[in-house]
C-alpha cells in the first residue's frame, strides 16, 4: 500500500506528515491504521514508487532537491510543518506592542524545530507551502518569509480555535491574498491625517483649556476613531440602517465628537458648566427627577446618509449607548437594542430577523474584558436562538494596564482577548501605531462578521498616555512604562512624519490642519461661554390619564381563548387535561388560574397590534408549571407557540427560554425595550431572589436610565416572590430594595393577589406603552398560581381595571362595625383570610395594596374613610421587619391613620430573608397569622381604648 499525500492538500499535508515525524520516533504513539500506513511508506524502496505517492509540488521537489526520497520527505513535511506553525503561532512573535516590548514569540517557529533549515528551504519549490502569498515565490524559504511578514508583523492573527473548517480557510485566504489590506490614495492619506489631528488636538487643547478635569483621554489608542469610521463605512455598504455602539469611557468624549459628530460646543458645554458652577444647561430639569449623568457617560445618535439622501439603503443612523461606571454592563444592553433593530414585528408569528438591518460594535477595555462576567455572559448570547445578532465586532481599545493594576495582576491569561478564543471568536492582535495596519484589520473583521454572521474581536493595543484619568500620576506605579511613553511620539506625529518622507504631505500642510481644529475649538468655547447655546423644553415624566377600563369583549375573549388551546391535529401533547381544561373554562364559567390569565392578557395585548417578547429562565414552561405558552409534541419533539397562531393577529410573539444568566439577561431585555419601545417586553426571573445577581443592570438601567440619560424603558419584571418554606434563596424578590430605589415615579410596582388584577395591570401597562413608558415590577406569585382564592371568572375580566388598592369584601356591607384595619400586599392576605377564625372577626377588614409604587394615598385614604370607627390599624407581612415593604410603608400608613394605632406584624429582623427549615417557616408563618388577628396578646382592649384616647 502506498502513502497518498495529494488526498491532503495543502496545510493537512503538514498534519499527516506531523504524524510520520511522530511515528518515527515512536511507532507505538499513533494508531494502529495509521502506524501500518507509515509502515507501508517505509517499504518503498525506489524513488520512483516514492514520486508516484507525493502530489506534484513534492515530486518537484524531489527532483530539484536531488536528495533520496526519504529525505525529500523530511524535508517537505518541515516545511509544510513550519508554515502550519506560523500560521497558528505566528501571533505570538508580532510586534504589536507600539511601545517596543518584544512579543513573547515560540521556539517552533524556528525552522530548526522542524528539522530543517534555511538553506534547505532554499532547495524546496514554493510549491510545498501552498499558499496565496506565494504566487510568484522562488522557492519554499521565500513563502515562509512572506508568511512570517504576515502572520509575525504589526498584526497578529489568532483563529485556529476556530472549529469551522470553511471559516479557517476563508480566514486564511483573506489573510495571505492580502484581500483587505488598504492602499490609501494621497487624498486619502491626507484625510486620515487630518482624522488623526483632530483626534490628537482634541485631547490636547482638553489638556492645556482644562488642565485636571476627568475626561478619560484616548491618547495611546487615537485610530480608534478611524477605526470605527471604517466599521461604520463597511456597514453601509451592507445595507445596515443602525449600528449601536457600546465603549466605555476612555475615548468616549473623541467618539462623541468625532464619529458621533457632536458639535465640539456641546461637549465642551459640561466643562465649562463645572468651571463656572452652574448648573448648565439643564437646571430646569432638577424639580421633574433629571439628574444627568457625568460627561463620559454620555450617549449619543447621529444619522449618516451616504449618497442619495432620498435612498432609506444609504441612511444609517450611528447609537452611542450610554453606560454607567460599571464599565462592561453596556454590552448585553447594546446587543439587546441590536436584536431589536433587527427585528420586523408586523407580522404574526415569531419575529422576522435580518441579522443585516443592524451591527453591534462592543470597545472594551483590556482589564475588564478579562475581569468582569458580565462580558462571558454576554458573548454567549451570540449563537442563542433568541439572543443572536448576527455577529457583533468586539475592540479591546488595550492600553495594557487597569488603572494601576499589571496584566500579570489582572489575568490569568496571556493575551486579554483569550475569553474570546472559548467561543471560536477570530482575534486580531494589531498594533495600535500602525494606521494602515489597523484599518486594514477593521475592513477584514467586519467582512467576517457579513459573511459568517459571527462575532469578531480586534485587539487594539496601544497606551495611556496619562493616567487613569486626567488627575492621576501613572509614574507612581508604573514608571518604567511612563519613562516610555513620555518619549514615545504620538500616533499624528509618526504619521505626519512617514508622509513627510515620502513627500505626501508639506510641513506647513500639517500645520495648517492643527491650526485649524484648535481655531475651531476656540470658537467653540467662546459660543459656550457667550451661553449662546440652551436646551429648550421640559423634561420628565408626565402626568397622562389612566384607562377607566382595561377589560375585553366577552366574544373575542372567547375566540383568543379558543386559539389559545387548540393545538395543531396529530399534536400530541402530555398536558393535554391542563390545555382541555382551560379551553372550555371559559364555556363553563370555571375558574381561572394565573398563568390562564396571562395568555389571555398577552393574547388580548397581541390582538390590541402590540408585539410580545417573554424570556426568562424555563419561561415557555413557567418555572412552576404554570404557563405553557410553548407546547412540546411528545411523540416528535416539535414545539408550538399558541401566542404566534392567533386569529385576526397582525403582530409578532416570540417566547424563549434565556440562558442562566440574570445580569446580562435583564441587560438585553432592558436594551431591547430601548430599541423597541411599542414592544410589550417582560422579563421573568426563575425566582424572585435571582434579581440580586442583576443588582447592577437594576440600579444603573432600569430605575435609573430615565434620570439619568432620558432613556424610557418600559421592561416588565416578573419576580416570584412568597413565603412557602423554601429556604432563604427561594422565598423573598427584595421588595426593600426596589421601593428604597423608587422616586419621581421611576418604576411602577406591583404585587397582585389575583389572576385578574394581574391580567388588567399587564393590559393597563400595554395601553401606556407609547404615552407613559414605565419599568413595571411585578412580584408575582408562587403557591397563588393555582389557589382558589387568586382565581378569577371571565367577567372579571371583561369588566374592570386595575386596582391600586383592594378593599376587603367581607366588610363591604358593615364598614361602621370595623374595629382594626390590616394592610398587607401579596400573599399574607391569602393566609389571613384563608385562616378558619377569620370569619369570626367581623370587627376586622384586610385591606392589600396591590400597586406599592407610586405610592396610591388617593385610594388609600378613600378606602380608610369607609371605616370612620376603626382604632387600630396593622401591618402585616411575611418577611422580616428590616425587609419587605414595611420600612417604606410604615411612615406613610402612620401618616394616613393618625391619630389611630399602628403596629407591624412580621417576622423579627434579620439578615436572612428566611428560615432554612419547612417546620420553622410553619411556626412562624402560623404565629404571624395568629398575631395579626387577634391581636397584641400583651395589651387588654382596655389598654387600647387608652391609648386611643391620647
Amino acid at each position: 500500500m502506498v502513502i497518498d499525500l495529494s488526498a491532503f492538500p495543502g496545510p493537512n499535508s503538514a498534519y499527516v506528515l506531523d504524524l510520520y515525524e511522530q511515528y518515527r520516533k515512536d511507532p507505538q504513539s499513533v494508531d494502529d491504521a495509521t502506524r501500518a500506513y507509515f509502515e507501508d511508506l517505509e517499504k518503498l524502496s525506489r524513488p520512483s514508487q516514492l514520486k508516484e505517492a507525493l502530489p506534484a509540488s513534492l515530486e518537484q521537489a524531489v527532483g530539484e532537491a536531488k536528495v533520496p526520497a526519504s529525505e525529500a520527505v523530511r524535508l517537505a513535511m518541515g516545511a509544510t510543518s513550519l508554515a502550519l506553525t506560523i500560521r497558528e503561532y505566528g501571533y505570538l512573535a508580532a510586534h504589536v506592542d507600539p511601545l517596543g516590548t518584544d512579543p513573547p514569540g515560540d521556539p517552533d517557529l524556528e525552522p530548526a524545530a522542524h528539522h530543517i533549515l534555511e538553506e534547505e528551504l532554499i532547495t524546496l519549490a514554493p510549491d510545498v507551502v501552498p499558499s496565496p502569498a506565494g504566487v510568484d515565490a522562488h522557492n519554499a524559504l521565500e513563502v515562509i518569509q512572506r508568511l512570517r511578514q504576515i502572520y509575525c508583523g504589526p498584526v497578529g492573527y489568532d483563529f485556529s480555535h476556530v472549529q469551522n473548517a470553511v471559516e479557517r480557510s476563508w480566514l486564511l485566504e483573506a489573510i495571505e491574498t492580502g484581500r483587505y489590506e488598504i492602499s490609501l490614495l494621497p487624498d486619502q492619506e491626507e484625510a486620515l491625517l487630518e482624522r488623526l489631528t483632530r483626534v490628537e488636538v482634541f485631547e490636547q487643547y482638553l489638556q492645556q483649556t482644562y488642565r485636571g478635569k476627568t475626561r478619560f483621554s484616548i491618547e495611546g489608542l487615537d485610530i480608534l476613531v478611524p477605526m470605527l469610521d471604517e466599521l461604520l463605512a463597511q456597514a453601509g455598504t451592507h445595507g445596515t440602517a443602525d449600528v449601536l455602539i457600546g465603549m466605555a469611557h476612555r475615548g468616549r468624549l473623541n467618539v462623541l465628537a468625532h464619529v458621533l459628530g457632536r458639535p465640539y460646543a456641546e461637549v465642551l458645554a459640561d466643562f465649562e458648566t463645572s468651571k463656572r458652577g452652574q448648573e448648565f444647561p439643564i437646571s430646569s430639569r432638577h424639580h421633574l427627577g433629571w439628574t444627568g449623568d457625568v460627561k463620559y457617560h454620555e450617549g449619543g445618535e447621529r444619522i449618516v446618509n451616504n449618497g442619495d439622501q432620498e435612498a432609506s439603503a444609504h441612511r444609517l443612523t450611528v447609537h452611542l449607548a450610554p453606560n454607567p461606571s460599571h464599565l462592561e454592563f453596556v454590552d448585553p444592553v447594546v446587543e439587546g437594542r441590536t436584536r431589536a433593530a433587527q427585528e420586523s414585528r408586523g407580522k404574526p408569528g415569531s419575529p422576522i430577523q435580518d441579522v443585516s438591518k443592524a451591527l453591534a460594535i462592543l470597545v472594551h477595555g483590556d482589564a475588564s474584558f478579562t475581569g468582569q462576567g458580565i462580558v462571558a455572559e454576554t458573548l454567549n448570547f451570540s449563537r442563542l436562538q433568541g439572543y443572536a445578532t448576527g455577529g457583533t465586532v468586539h475592540i479591546i481599545a488595550n492600553n495594557q494596564i487597569g488603572f494601576t493594576t499589571e496584566p500579570s495582576e489582572g489575568r490569568s491569561t496571556l493575551h486579554a482577548s483569550d475569553l474570546a478564543k472559548g467561543f471560536e471568536i477570530p482575534v486580531f492582535h494589531v498594533n495600535a501605531d500602525n494606521p494602515i495596519a489597523c484599518l486594514s484589520v477593521a475592513r477584514l473583521a467586519i467582512a467576517y462578521r457579513y459573511t459568517f454572521h459571527k462575532d469578531v474581536l480586534i485587539d487594539l493595543v496601544g497606551y495611556r498616555r496619562l493616567g487613569h484619568n486626567e488627575g492621576d500620576e501613572p509614574s507612581f506605579t508604573q514608571p518604567l512604562m511612563y519613562e516610555i511613553i513620555t518619549h514615545h511620539p504620538t500616533l499624528c506625529s509618526l504619521y505626519a512624519t512617514q508622509l513627510l518622507r515620502q513627500n505626501r504631505v508639506v510641513a506647513e500642510q500639517v500645520e495648517q490642519i492643527r491650526l485649524k481644529v484648535r481655531h475651531e475649538l476656540e470658537q467653540a468655547v467662546e459660543r459656550v461661554r457667550s451661553d449662546q447655546l440652551h436646551e429648550s423644553g421640559e423634561f420628565g415624566p408626565v402626568e397622562v390619564p389612566v384607562p377607566e377600563s382595561t377589560g375585553v369583549r366577552d366574544a373575542r375573549l372567547r375566540e383568543l381563548n379558543t386559539a389559545l388551546f387548540t393545538l395543531p391535529s396529530e399534536f400530541g401533547a402530555r398536558i393535554a387535561r391542563i390545555i382541555e381544561r382551560r379551553r372550555e373554562a371559559l364555556n363553563t364559567d370555571a375558574p381561572i388560574d394565573w398563568g390562564h390569565a396571562e395568555l389571555l392578557a398577552l393574547a388580548s395585548i397581541l390582538d390590541d397590534d402590540i408585539p410580545v417578547r417573554l424570556t426568562g429562565q424555563d419561561s415557555q414552561r413557567g418555572t412552576f408549571g404554570q404557563r405553557h405558552a410553548v407546547i412540546h409534541d411528545m411523540h416528535t419533539g416539535r414545539l408550538y407557540c399558541p401566542l404566534e397562531h392567533l386569529p385576526g393577529v397582525r403582530v409578532s410573539a416570540a417566547v424563549y427560554n434565556s440562558p442562566l444568566s440574570e445580569a446580562a439577561v435583564l441587560g438585553f431585555e432592558y436594551g431591547y425595550s430601548i430599541q423597541a419601545p411599542n414592544v410589550l417586553v417582560i422579563w421573568e426571573a426563575q425566582y424572585g431572589d435571582f434579581i440580586n445577581s442583576a443588582q447592577v443592570i437594576v440600579d444603573e438601567f432600569v430605575v435609573s436610565g430615565f434620570a439619568k440619560w432620558a432613556q424610557t424603558p418600559s421592561l416588565v419584571l416578573l419576580l416570584p416572590h412568597g413565603y412557602e418554606g423554601a429556604g432563604p434563596d427561594h422565598s423573598s424578590a427584595r421588595i426593600e430594595r426596589f421601593l428604597r430605589m423608587c422616586a419621581n415615579n421611576n418604576i411602577r410596582v406591583a404585587s397582585c393577589t389575583t389572576a385578574a388584577q394581574y391580567f388588567h395591570l399587564l393590559r393597563l401597562h400595554a395601553m401606556l406603552l407609547d404615552t407613559a413608558p414605565q419599568p413595571l415590577v411585578i412580584f408575582s406569585p408562587k403557591s397563588l398560581l393555582r389557589h382558589p382564592k387568586s382565581a378569577c371568572r371571565l367577567h372579571d375580566l371583561v369588566q374592570g381595571s386595575f386596582q391600586p388598592v383592594l378593599d376587603d369584601p367581607m366588610t363591604q356591607a358593615t364598614p361602621e362595625n370595623v374595629r382594626r384595619i390590616l394592610f398587607c400586599s401579596g400573599k399574607i392576605f391569602v393566609d389571613l383570610d384563608s385562616a378558619p377564625q377569620r370569619a369570626l372577626l367581623p370587627h376586622m377588614a384586610i385591606l392589600r395594596i396591590e400597586q406599592l409604587y407610586p405610592v396610591p394615598e388617593k385610594q388609600l385614604y378613600a378606602v380608610l374613610k369607609r371605616y370612620p370607627r376603626a382604632q387600630e390599624v396593622v401591618w402585616v407581612q411575611e418577611e422580616p421587619e428590616n425587609m419587605g415593604a414595611l420600612p417604606y410603608y410604615a411612615p406613610i400608613i402612620q401618616r394616613l391613620v393618625a391619630p389611630l394605632s399602628f403596629r407591624a406584624v412580621a417576622r423579627p429582623p434579620r439578615v436572612s430573608p428566611a428560615e432554612g427549615s419547612p417546620e420553622a417557616h410553619r411556626i412562624e408563618q402560623e404565629r404571624i397569622v395568629r398575631e395579626a388577628l387577634h391581636g397584641d396578646p400583651t395589651v387588654s382592649e382596655a389598654q387600647r381604648e387608652v391609648i386611643h384616647a391620647r
